[in-house]
């Protein structure tokens, strides 16, 4: 049985291809409304949830429940899902509206109503319009919005990404993503998101669940994935990090015989003693005195725009740093690093 608010539900997943192991008992829930993404690196296995859940794939054991049916054995035309796939899939010989409106056709919707449901599916990707239109005549960015169209305009239980956006460039990804969560949260879809694109993954979600060898490492909102990642994998993955050896006791932590204050000592439920301090590049910043336990030697400085990226010797561990443009002087070769507690996390010492 399902809780009513968990509207798609996998429970102990196991998916096997001969004698490898892909998806490794795995337990899902998301819940009504929401959007999640499923985030991780090459062959972790997100892909193949995807395809489990459209129904591509059946699962060697486990069950898939969607608002509370189970659906383990359904086809894909019973499971009331769509996908927006990366290559768009649209038939070129086909014109916009009818690209749009075909999943209407082959459920049997009049024409009168087809074309209504179109215009209002166009209207709301932002091509009010381009009924007759062709897909040759159309950029890739407009592609892809017709693809979610044609998927919104059968207003599905359950809507899945596969990467959609990883044809298009930074500029059109940018607006594509906005557009994609603006018309989930406003039409209320549940929708599952896949990528390996740990950006796209924190613009169009309220959880991200991260993969790794057919497991879930760690589920939560963005913001606590990043500040408070639970593995060192997770450390490595989410962003770059400065993973240093440090010894906690009570509210501090002493890195490089430098000892300073955590903001919230229970939050990394830890006993004293040795561990790994994970330190954020932009958690670091650099100050013109202070103890020789903090002195470090710059040893690069890259004008990244946005940023300066610096790599400076802090008594023998290399640090990476990222500084405003106003906090460094490109001329500088010394200086004192300072943490902000709220870019540091600990984790056990492996």
């Amino acid at each position: 049985m399902t809780q009513n608010n968990d509207f798609l539900v996998l429970k102990n997943i196991t998916k096997s291809f001969g004698q490898s192991v892909v998806i490794d008992n795995l337990d899902l829930v998301i819940k009504r409304g929401t959007m999640v993404t499923l985030l991780g690196p090459s062959g972790c296995g997100k892909t193949t949830v995807l395809r489990l859940v459209a129904g591509l794939e059946n699962p060697t054991s486990g069950q898939i429940f969607i608002d509370g049916e189970d659906v383990t054995k359904s086809s894909i035309q019973n499971r009331d899902i769509c996908i927006v796939f990366q290559s768009y899939a649209l038939f070129p010989h086909m014109s916009i509206g009818d690209n749009v409106g075909y999943g209407l056709k082959m459920q049997g919707v009049s024409k009168e109503e087809r074309l209504q449901r179109v215009k209002e599916a166009l209207e709301l990707v932002d091509l009010a319009g381009f009924e007759n239109r062709f897909v040759d005549q159309i950029s890739g960015g407009q592609q892809q919005r017709v693809a979610l169209a044609r998927a919104l305009v059968l207003k599905p239980k359950v809507l899945l990404f596969d990467e959609p956006l990883s044809n298009l460039d930074a500029n059109l990804r940018r607006s594509m993503r906005e557009k994609i969560r603006e018309l989930q949260q406003r039409l209320g879809i549940t929708s599952l998101y896949v990528t390996h694109d740990q950006t796209e993954a924190f613009a169009v979600s309220d959880e991200v669940i991260v993969m790794n060898k057919g497991k879930i490492m760690q589920k939560a909102a963005a913001k606590a994935l990043y500040l408070h990642p639970n593995s060192l994998f997770l450390a490595n993955f989410m962003g770059e990090s400065n993973i240093l050896p440090g010894i906690l006791q009570g509210q501090d932590v002493t890195v490089n015989q430098y000892r300073f204050e955590l903001a919230n000592r229970a939050q990394f439920n830890l006993a004293d003693g040795e561990c790994l301090v994970g330190i954020r590049p932009e958690a670091i910043s650099l100050l013109s005195n202070g103890e020789e336990s903090q002195r470090c030697d710059i040893k690069s400085a890259v004008y990244m725009g946005n940023h300066w990226e610096i790599v400076a010797d802090w008594h023998g561990q290399s640090l990476l740093i990222n500084l405003n443009p106003e906090d460094f002087d490109a001329g500088q070769h010394s200086a004192y690093v300072h943490f902000s507690s709220r870019g540091v996390f600990l984790l056990p010492k492996e």
